[in-house]
């Protein structure tokens, strides 16, 4: 979803640059407060794996490349102030590097994969983790629902943006036509990753994901509640 220099006007360039520099100072923020020495290993590794994830190019057919995004699984491993400045870090090396996206277009792709994606991503997966039970367990299918959702959806921005300032010729109902089957799919491949990696996380240090937090409390609520003893007659 990578968008190159001259694909939006100057004007809605510059607009999103702004959103998505006042994102990245809000989230350098409030990390401050999640960020210590067991969530900064993690967070490191998740960028790793964004990075990697992301590099993995093919074109969408209008100037646009399709991939996966990795946003969902940042917010539900780090959490989203943190998955939100992961996944910047990951758009300037792909950018200033490897001339992945545009130099222009660098604000416009941060809105949409290290903003839209992260917080598309953990709004869902907080809406799914609420209406399952709270166990371990279900933080691996929240998760699989949030990359499922988040991409397409992410895809869904980028078309209202181009709708707002788009410069390529090509008509808005073939944009959204193409954006939103190709990452739908994209969305099902993101989701089975997100599911594998998520739980091999879970299975080894659940303590360090962040969308487990309400499910680890639960266990220790159900461990420390004292045991009522039975009433023999």
């Amino acid at each position: 979803m990578h968008v190159p220099d001259g694909f939006l006007d100057i004007p809605t360039s510059v607009g999103t640059a702004a959103v998505a520099a006042g994102a990245i100072a809000l989230s350098l923020a409030r990390s401050r407060r999640e960020l210590d020495d067991r969530a900064a290993p993690l967070a490191g590794l998740v960028a790793v794996f964004v990075f990697a994830a992301q590099m993995l190019n093919f074109p969408v057919g209008v100037g646009v490349s399709g991939h996966l995004l990795g946003g969902a699984l940042a917010a539900v491993l780090v959490g989203p102030w943190v998955a939100t400045l992961a996944v910047t870090v990951v758009l300037v090396v792909q950018a200033l590097v490897f001339a992945d996206g545009g130099i222009t277009a660098l604000g416009t792709n941060v809105l949409l994969m290290a903003v839209a994606g992260v917080w598309i991503g953990w709004t869902v997966f907080v809406a799914v983790r609420s209406v399952l039970p709270r166990r371990l367990a279900m933080v691996t299918p929240a998760a699989a629902v949030a990359a499922a959702v988040s991409v397409p959806a992410t895809a869904l921005v980028f078309t209202l943006l181009f709708a707002v300032g788009g410069q390529a010729p090509v008509d808005i109902s073939t944009m959204v036509g193409l954006m939103v089957t190709w990452h739908a799919v994209i969305g099902i491949g993101e989701a089975v990753i997100t599911a594998l990696v998520v739980s091999a996380v879970l299975a080894t240090r659940p303590d360090l994901v962040r969308g487990a937090v309400p499910a680890l409390a639960r266990q220790r609520e159900q461990r420390l509640a004292p045991t009522t003893p039975e009433v023999t007659r």
